[in-house]
């Protein structure tokens, strides 16, 4: 990777720092329906600088790490690290993550250049478990037991404040789940 300082991170650019929130909920699967944890986090997103792929590629990437935690009981439920990376000559955001269950997933969407209300920037991205392009992958005691066959995020962030929402499709407990989480942040 290559210095930071002249890097175009287009879209990400404004995730670059450190994040936390309180108000987090998050909606998961139980045999026998469904539980709500309410949560606090904190996300920092650091450049990482660009990389050329096969020569003809450059990607402006940004890694992050993720920890939430229980209000409850301030246990930490999700620890998920990755990179967020900007193709500017194809207008594509991509979103790689990797959770501590033995779940990867390679999400990503057009950048159409969308701004909210505040004029905060929306970036979404989403993966299926058969896409050719933007796909998930898993264990295969996950895959027998909890498969994980799609996500989608929403993240709107300018102005010091960052929200997203995000949907994955767990098949479990003999059906098909749809586990959220929602959370807004604010730059530390």
């Amino acid at each position: 990777m290559n210095e930071t300082n002249h890097v175009d991170y287009g879209p990400l650019k404004d995730l670059i720092g450190v994040w936390t929130g309180n108000d987090g909920v998050d909606v998961a699967p139980e045999p026998d329906g469904s539980e709500t944890n309410p949560y606090f986090e904190t996300i920092t997103f650091s450049a990482a600088g660009d990389l050329t792929n096969a020569e003809s590629q450059t990607l402006a990437a940004v890694h992050y790490r993720q920890i939430v935690q229980r209000k409850s009981n301030g246990e930490i439920f999700h620890d998920e690290t990755g990179y967020w990376m900007w193709d500017q000559e194809a207008e594509t955001v991509m979103h790689s993550l990797t959770i501590p269950r033995a779940v990867c997933v390679l999400a990503g969407g057009k950048y159409t250049g969308e701004k909210d209300v505040d004029g905060r920037t929306i970036i979404e991205v989403a993966a299926k478990i058969d896409d050719d392009d933007w796909s998930i992958i898993q264990s295969p005691f996950m895959q027998k037991n909890a498969t994980t066959t799609e996500f989608k995020q929403k993240v709107v962030v300018g102005n010091g404040k960052l929200s997203y929402s995000e949907t994955t499709m767990v098949d479990i407990f003999g059906k098909v789940f749809e586990h959220t989480d929602d959370n807004e942040l604010v730059l530390s």
